[in-house]
């Protein structure tokens, strides 16, 4: 990988591009700073603290969430309008036909609904959490005029983040918006590390837990490279083929199947229906208010918090769940056995059609219970993680699996861009 990076700062192409993406890294940390008027610092931190729902929030966000910045809330809507999109692709036949056979241009159309729908969701989030804020205390002025100030700011800094991204995509090396995640969990670790290591200086931290956690980290970190990195290769023949008087022998080739098929987006979902009742809780003032709705807050906190038994148990089913249906919507197995047909390939000693279509079924649902497992275990992991005593130093499931894939992804787009120009062809001058 050093190797890698080395050649690619040596092109002066790859260095622009590079040197593009850590531009917009300053941009984006410097957005962090550009606080929200009239807040009370000290009652938004103790709202914070009590909100797991805004902590995961600002884990993702680079700490913009604790400083409430106008990039407060990051890029979740513009993820949860992509993920919503992706459903929508496959449930409505008119977008399943776009984004198959519309080209560049219903790849475009398809973008374009997805900026809408991500203003439609930033405007309810941004309305929902300044309205929350106000009946909680944190801004000095609580009039309606500063609360759709503060609204309006939320939405326009997620709309920055989201152009910010696409300037990264064209302009960069890598996804745009994964890179913004990306740095948003990089930048909370040297605080937290310092934090720790403070702590440990002191004698604060049990330094057999501190080995303990280290170990834990490093394991995960492998076996997230092991699942992103894991493929299942299905041998596939090509039949001989007569064209005019030449007769082309078959070749031999694989189709890969991924370990992970459903990448990070299955504990995203899991993780906001889990937080979304506690969030809602939040949104509508339980915290202070008597009668039903504090018993119902006691109870949830008491029974369903994120250290109990039940929560991770639920989220382990959870992550289960929607790992294989986000499998069986990124993998369509009957396309790949029709693509298979149409070009004259055979999975050897597998019949066309059907039989490759339960074939390719069979072995997919294998995988996919391996990674849906993994996944599973991985989401409990911080459980087993604070049983360490290192609470300042959290690693969450969700920020390790974005760290480590779109590490990956960059350093492979960074290969082709070094591949494609190193190729000099068959011909020589």
């Amino acid at each position: 990988m050093l190797n890698t990076l080395r050649n690619a700062l040596l092109v002066p192409e790859i260095r622009k591009r590079v040197g593009f993406v850590f531009f917009a890294f300053a941009v984006f940390v410097f957005m962090i700073h550009v606080q929200l008027p009239n807040v009370d610092q000290a009652k938004w931190q103790s709202v914070i603290a009590s909100g797991a729902f805004y902590q995961f929030l600002g884990f993702l966000s680079g700490g913009a969430l604790q400083k409430l910045s106008i990039i407060a809330m990051g890029i979740t809507p513009y993820i949860n309008a992509s993920i919503i999109m992706q459903l929508m692709t496959v449930v409505i036949p008119q977008l399943e036909e776009m984004a198959k056979k519309g080209g560049e241009e219903g790849r475009k159309t398809i973008s374009r609904y997805t900026r809408w729908l991500t203003i439609v969701l930033a405007l309810v989030q941004g309305f929902s959490m300044s309205i929350a804020m106000s009946r909680s205390g944190v801004f000095y002025d609580d009039s309606w005029l500063f609360i759709a100030y503060a609204a309006v700011s939320f939405v326009a800094g997620t709309i920055f983040l989201m152009w910010l991204g696409e300037q990264i995509t064209d302009k960069g090396i890598g996804n745009g918006i994964s890179l913004i995640i990306f740095v948003g969990i990089v930048l909370r670790f040297p605080s937290q590390i310092g934090q720790t290591f403070s702590l440990a200086s002191k004698g604060s931290v049990n330094y057999l837990g501190l080995l303990l956690w280290v170990a834990i980290a490093l394991i995960t970190i492998v076996s997230i490279v092991f699942m992103y990195q894991g493929q299942r290769r299905i041998p596939v023949q090509q039949a001989r083929r007569v064209v005019g008087r030449k007769m082309f022998a078959g070749r031999s080739s694989y189709i890969p199947l991924r370990l992970n098929n459903a990448g990070v987006i299955s504990i995203i979902f899991a993780i906001s229906i889990l937080l979304l009742p506690q969030q809602a809780l939040s949104w509508f003032g339980a915290g202070g208010r008597t009668g039903w709705a504090a018993t119902v807050a006691t109870d949830m906190q008491l029974y369903f918090g994120p250290t109990s038994f039940l929560y991770n148990l639920v989220y382990f089913l959870l992550v289960v769940i929607f790992t294989f249906f986000y499998s069986s919507i990124v993998v369509n197995t009957k396309d790949i056995a029709d693509n298979l047909k149409k070009s004259g390939s055979f999975i050897p000693g597998i019949r066309p059609g059907d039989p490759t279509v339960q074939y390719i079924n069979k072995i997919l649902f294998r995988i996919t219970t391996a990674a849906a497992v993994y996944l599973g275990l991985l989401a409990v992991l911080p459980s087993l993680q604070r049983d360490t005593g290192i609470t300042q130093l959290y690693i969450g499931s969700t920020s390790l699996l974005i760290v480590v894939g779109v590490a990956l992804d960059s350093i492979t787009q960074i290969e082709a861009r070094l591949a494609m120009r190193d190729y000099r062809g068959f011909i020589k001058k």
